[in-house]
């Protein structure tokens, strides 16, 4: 990685928003940038909001006991769906920024804790995904702990492709290894595992959709109440393929390890790579759909471009 010192934020449209990857070894490392972090924010008379593991969590207690400008927050409240980090980090945010005071934010992404490949891959996108979704918020920085302590080189390039800045020794880092906020590639999906079942649905065809994913995911496992879930979902995606890509679209749906997944394929596109990740108003028209997926299922991937179209799969985890 080529660091270079830089006092702001990288330039262009990221530039208001701090994004920070600070990599470290051990509590002593993890404490050191963490509290520097936070005694920055003191300084200036920030609010901070921590949302890290619970072992992680203990250290700073003990090292900020009754600090009342720091709000510890539960990062599990959020869910496993990285899908529904966003509008999370947005309500914390919009509590603690009252009145437009600046907030910092350290969140730690509970990366050896990911599911699968594909949960991992959605990690990442998040991360990337937040310099979109505040770079217009002058108040707002975050930094983002990583325990390299076992970690490869590789994966650590992975993550600070997400970050503009590196925190290294008390001082931010412009990070060249950063891909900007136009220019991130997606991960190409994995193939669908064989075998799996396949539909081709149209106008009128919602009923089959929904019989043929409840009986799927019977056969798989999924308890009731995740085929509950999955039924709206289900419901809402497929009407949103009739509506807007080309009128029919394409079902499979196949048991990976202990996931259960719907894929939905059509030829429209979704521009909006926030779309479904930040909450709909109260008079927002339309919009719902991908949200009521993100806050209904475990793992949502979405894969959008004008020239392939749209694929959008849904995984249900099926207890073992």
């Amino acid at each position: 990685m080529n660091l270079s010192p830089s006092s702001t934020a990288p330039d262009g449209p990221a530039a208001s928003f701090r994004h920070e990857l600070y990599p470290y070894r051990g509590d002593a490392q993890y404490l050191e940038g963490t509290l520097g972090f936070i005694r920055e924010a003191l300084d200036a008379d920030e609010a901070i909001i921590v949302a890290v593991p619970p072992d992680r969590a203990s250290l700073l207690r003990d090292e900020l006991p009754d600090e009342p400008q720091v709000t510890f927050v539960e990062a599990a409240t959020a869910g496993v769906n990285p899908g529904r980090h966003v509008a999370a980090w947005t309500a914390w945010m919009s509590e603690r920024g009252e009145g437009g005071r600046p907030v910092r934010g350290i969140g730690e992404t509970p990366w050896r804790q990911a599911r699968s490949a594909a949960h991992l891959s959605e990690l990442r996108y998040h991360e990337w995904l937040l310099n979109r979704a505040f770079a217009n918020s002058s108040a707002w920085s975050m930094l983002c702990p990583y325990d390299i302590a076992g970690s490869d080189e590789d994966a650590l390039r992975s993550v600070s492709r997400c970050h503009p800045e590196i925190r290294k020794d008390g001082r931010s880092l412009r990070n060249d290894g950063f891909l900007g906020v136009e220019e991130y590639a997606f991960d190409p999906l994995a193939d669908a595992c064989d075998p799996f079942q396949e539909l081709v649905y149209t106008r009128g065809d919602l009923s089959a959709v929904r019989s043929k994913v409840a009986q799927c995911a019977a056969d798989a496992g999924v308890p009731a109440e995740g085929r509950s879930k999955l039924a709206v979902a289900v419901t809402e995606i497929a009407t949103n393929s009739v509506r807007h890509g080309g009128g029919q679209g394409t079902l499979r749906t196949w048991t990976q390890d202990t996931t259960f997944l719907c894929e939905f394929r059509d030829a429209g596109h979704i521009p909006d790579v926030l779309a479904g990740r930040t909450r709909p108003t109260a008079d927002q028209l339309g919009g719902r759909g991908l949200w009521l997926a993100h806050q209904l299922c475990d793992l949502v991937e979405i894969r959008s471009t004008p020239e392939r179209g749209t694929t959008i799969r849904l995984h249900m985890d099926v207890p073992q």
